[in-house]
């Protein structure tokens, strides 16, 4: 398991990169970016985390791009080591899920490596101008909890970043399981 750093660092710019998507495009940080804001997030397959909180992910991803904010999710697993987390079951996993963003392949890890990545899910939520401005958690809900009644960190962080250009001071880091590095 692992924990972002519990320290945003505002304005830092959104690294820029190109990859494949699940759809069969390859799609750049430009054509993602959203006219409000944009939410890279990284995410895998296999990951209990992230299979816990996935339908509250496509939920505030949903309610995000509405508002305005571009969503993407990367994966950046090594896939020998963690097959599940392989491009075929990336393709499979959107589709069963009817992801409503593109769903983004980084084989090199590169751009996981460029954003500081460490776990997933990993949300980095920029403003208009891809400045940092929300490194936190999706919401306050604990593996087991009821959800329902958490509070939406992620969607609140953006919904302010949209209105006002900024993330909130205050921020809970996000946790999961740490990214699978090549060796």
């Amino acid at each position: 398991m692992a924990a972002t750093p519990p320290v945003c660092d505002f304005g830092r710019k959104a690294p820029s990169f190109s990859l494949p998507a699940t759809d069969g495009r390859v799609l750049s940080l430009d054509e993602i970016k959203g006219p409000r804001g944009t939410l890279v997030m990284f995410i895998c397959n296999h990951c209990p985390f992230v299979l816990n909180t996935l339908d509250r992910i496509i939920r505030d991803a949903r309610d995000l791009a509405e508002i305005g904010i571009g969503v993407a999710a990367i994966s950046s697993n090594d896939a020998t080591r963690y097959p599940q987390d392989g491009f075929d079951r990336m393709q499979m996993m959107a589709q069963q899920h009817s992801f409503p963003f593109p769903y983004l392949y980084d084989e090199s890890q590169e751009v996981a490596r460029a954003y500081d990545a460490v776990c997933t899910p990993d949300f980095f939520g920029f403003n208009a101008d891809l400045e940092l401005q929300y490194r936190g958690r999706l919401d306050a809900a604990r593996m087991g909890d009821d959800p329902s009644t958490a509070r939406r960190d992620l969607f609140e962080a953006m919904q302010q970043v949209a209105e006002t250009g900024r993330g909130p001071a205050e921020q809970v880091p996000s946790m999961g399981c740490s990214i699978k590095w090549k060796p």
